[in-house]
Protein backbone atom coordinates (compact mmCIF):
# COMPACT_ATOMS: atom_id res chain seq x y z
CA UNK A 1 0.00 0.00 0.00
CA UNK A 2 0.99 3.35 -0.91
CA UNK A 3 0.86 5.62 2.25
CA UNK A 4 1.97 9.22 0.05
CA UNK A 5 -1.47 9.76 0.19
CA UNK A 6 -2.00 9.52 3.82
CA UNK A 7 0.77 11.38 4.73
CA UNK A 8 -0.18 14.33 2.17
CA UNK A 9 -3.41 14.14 4.16
CA UNK A 10 -1.91 14.41 7.88
CA UNK A 11 0.67 17.06 6.45
CA UNK A 12 -2.87 19.04 5.24
CA UNK A 13 -3.18 19.27 8.73
CA UNK A 14 0.12 19.85 10.29
CA UNK A 15 0.40 16.50 12.14
CA UNK A 16 -1.04 17.93 14.85
CA UNK A 17 -3.03 15.66 17.28
CA UNK A 18 -5.80 17.68 17.95
CA UNK A 19 -6.86 17.25 14.26
CA UNK A 20 -6.87 13.22 14.76
CA UNK A 21 -10.61 12.82 13.71
CA UNK A 22 -10.79 15.04 10.75
CA UNK A 23 -7.40 12.46 9.72
CA UNK A 24 -9.31 9.49 9.94
CA UNK A 25 -11.81 11.12 7.98
CA UNK A 26 -10.26 11.98 5.36
CA UNK A 27 -8.18 8.98 4.85
CA UNK A 28 -11.30 6.95 4.91
CA UNK A 29 -12.75 8.89 2.33
CA UNK A 30 -9.52 8.06 0.46
CA UNK A 31 -9.66 4.60 0.93
CA UNK A 32 -13.11 3.82 1.42
CA UNK A 33 -12.11 2.37 5.16
CA UNK A 34 -9.14 2.97 7.89
CA UNK A 35 -6.88 0.00 6.60
CA UNK A 36 -4.37 -0.93 9.15
CA UNK A 37 -1.16 0.12 7.87
CA UNK A 38 -2.71 4.17 7.56
CA UNK A 39 -3.88 4.28 11.14
CA UNK A 40 -0.29 2.83 12.33
CA UNK A 41 1.17 5.82 10.08
CA UNK A 42 -1.52 8.13 11.76
CA UNK A 43 -0.29 7.20 15.63
CA UNK A 44 3.09 7.50 14.65
CA UNK A 45 3.08 10.79 12.78
CA UNK A 46 0.52 12.58 15.36
CA UNK A 47 2.46 11.48 18.36
CA UNK A 48 0.26 9.25 19.40
CA UNK A 49 -0.31 5.50 20.54
CA UNK A 50 -2.33 3.19 18.55
CA UNK A 51 -4.15 2.22 21.34
CA UNK A 52 -5.19 5.90 21.13
CA UNK A 53 -5.74 5.89 17.83
CA UNK A 54 -7.90 2.45 17.08
CA UNK A 55 -9.75 4.18 20.57
CA UNK A 56 -11.25 6.61 17.76
CA UNK A 57 -11.37 4.53 14.87
CA UNK A 58 -13.60 1.75 16.60
CA UNK A 59 -15.58 3.96 18.78
CA UNK A 60 -17.23 6.13 16.29
CA UNK A 61 -19.85 4.07 14.06
CA UNK A 62 -18.77 6.48 11.07
CA UNK A 63 -15.55 4.83 11.18
CA UNK A 64 -14.73 0.85 9.33
CA UNK A 65 -11.90 -0.79 9.30
CA UNK A 66 -12.79 -3.51 7.15
CA UNK A 67 -13.45 -2.20 3.48
CA UNK A 68 -16.71 -0.90 2.52
CA UNK A 69 -18.00 -0.84 -1.62
CA UNK A 70 -17.70 1.89 -4.14
CA UNK A 71 -21.49 1.98 -2.59
CA UNK A 72 -22.25 2.83 0.50
CA UNK A 73 -25.98 2.58 0.47
CA UNK A 74 -27.92 3.84 3.74
CA UNK A 75 -31.06 2.81 4.23
CA UNK A 76 -33.43 4.90 7.13
CA UNK A 77 -35.52 3.30 9.40
CA UNK A 78 -35.96 5.94 11.81
CA UNK A 79 -39.48 5.91 12.88
CA UNK A 80 -40.71 8.45 9.79
CA UNK A 81 -39.22 6.14 7.28
CA UNK A 82 -40.37 2.73 9.30
CA UNK A 83 -43.87 4.17 8.46
CA UNK A 84 -43.55 4.55 5.44
CA UNK A 85 -41.94 1.34 3.98
CA UNK A 86 -38.58 1.40 5.30
CA UNK A 87 -38.59 -2.28 6.30
CA UNK A 88 -39.78 -2.79 2.80
CA UNK A 89 -36.68 -0.77 0.90
CA UNK A 90 -34.39 -2.82 3.31
CA UNK A 91 -35.86 -6.34 2.51
CA UNK A 92 -36.02 -5.37 -0.97
CA UNK A 93 -31.91 -4.02 -1.25
CA UNK A 94 -30.86 -7.52 0.80
CA UNK A 95 -32.56 -9.57 -1.64
CA UNK A 96 -31.66 -7.82 -4.79
CA UNK A 97 -27.85 -7.24 -3.51
CA UNK A 98 -27.78 -10.72 -2.09
CA UNK A 99 -26.33 -9.23 1.24
CA UNK A 100 -27.32 -8.59 4.57
CA UNK A 101 -27.38 -5.47 6.36
CA UNK A 102 -23.87 -4.55 7.45
CA UNK A 103 -22.01 -6.70 4.53
CA UNK A 104 -20.78 -6.07 1.24
CA UNK A 105 -21.17 -7.56 -1.75
CA UNK A 106 -18.81 -9.79 -3.10
CA UNK A 107 -17.65 -8.04 -6.13
CA UNK A 108 -16.80 -4.61 -3.19
CA UNK A 109 -19.60 -3.04 -5.56
CA UNK A 110 -22.19 -2.51 -2.71
CA UNK A 111 -22.30 -2.14 1.23
CA UNK A 112 -25.26 -1.86 2.70
CA UNK A 113 -26.52 -0.36 6.68
CA UNK A 114 -28.99 0.96 8.60
CA UNK A 115 -29.45 4.24 10.17
CA UNK A 116 -31.95 5.53 12.21
CA UNK A 117 -32.32 8.22 11.66
CA UNK A 118 -31.13 10.77 8.91
CA UNK A 119 -32.84 13.69 9.57
CA UNK A 120 -35.28 13.85 6.58
CA UNK A 121 -38.55 12.53 7.69
CA UNK A 122 -40.17 14.50 5.53
CA UNK A 123 -38.57 13.20 2.75
CA UNK A 124 -38.82 9.26 3.70
CA UNK A 125 -38.45 6.73 3.29
CA UNK A 126 -35.20 8.13 2.03
CA UNK A 127 -31.99 6.21 1.17
CA UNK A 128 -28.64 7.94 0.82
CA UNK A 129 -26.27 6.42 -1.37
CA UNK A 130 -22.62 7.44 -0.72
CA UNK A 131 -23.54 11.09 0.34
CA UNK A 132 -26.16 11.35 -2.46
CA UNK A 133 -30.30 11.34 -0.61
CA UNK A 134 -32.64 9.27 -2.65
CA UNK A 135 -35.87 10.60 -1.10
CA UNK A 136 -39.53 9.21 -1.83
CA UNK A 137 -37.90 5.50 -2.55
CA UNK A 138 -40.16 2.64 -3.03
CA UNK A 139 -39.10 -0.97 -3.65
CA UNK A 140 -38.75 -0.81 -7.44
CA UNK A 141 -37.18 2.82 -7.31
CA UNK A 142 -34.56 0.94 -5.04
CA UNK A 143 -33.99 -1.90 -7.34
CA UNK A 144 -33.70 0.68 -10.07
CA UNK A 145 -31.26 2.56 -8.51
CA UNK A 146 -29.12 -0.42 -7.71
CA UNK A 147 -28.87 -1.35 -11.67
CA UNK A 148 -28.73 2.33 -12.57
CA UNK A 149 -25.29 2.70 -10.14
CA UNK A 150 -23.89 -1.22 -11.43
CA UNK A 151 -24.33 0.03 -15.04
CA UNK A 152 -22.30 3.51 -13.75
CA UNK A 153 -25.24 5.57 -14.46
CA UNK A 154 -26.59 7.40 -10.87
CA UNK A 155 -30.11 9.06 -10.71
CA UNK A 156 -30.54 12.59 -8.56
CA UNK A 157 -33.31 12.07 -5.81
CA UNK A 158 -36.73 12.91 -7.37
CA UNK A 159 -39.09 15.67 -5.88
CA UNK A 160 -42.08 14.80 -4.18
CA UNK A 161 -45.33 14.40 -6.64
CA UNK A 162 -46.98 17.23 -4.45
CA UNK A 163 -44.79 20.00 -2.87
CA UNK A 164 -45.84 20.90 0.60
CA UNK A 165 -47.18 24.55 1.18
CA UNK A 166 -44.60 26.93 1.94
CA UNK A 167 -45.00 28.17 5.74
CA UNK A 168 -45.57 32.01 6.50
CA UNK A 169 -42.66 33.59 8.51
CA UNK A 170 -42.81 33.00 12.28
CA UNK A 171 -42.74 36.17 14.09
CA UNK A 172 -40.34 36.14 17.34
CA UNK A 173 -41.03 40.25 17.73
CA UNK A 174 -42.85 39.75 21.21
CA UNK A 175 -40.51 37.11 22.68
CA UNK A 176 -38.10 38.29 25.08
CA UNK A 177 -34.56 38.47 24.80
CA UNK A 178 -33.01 34.91 27.19
CA UNK A 179 -31.57 36.13 30.22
Amino acid sequence: MNLDRVNEIIDTYRADRTNALAILQDIQREYNYLPRETLELAAQRLGITPGEIYRLATFFKAFSLQPKGEFMCRVCLGTACHVRGGPRILETLERELGIRAGQTTVDGKFSLEVVRCLGACALGPIMVVNEEPHAYISPDKAISLIAQLAAGKVEQAEAPAVQPAARAPVDLSSVPPAG
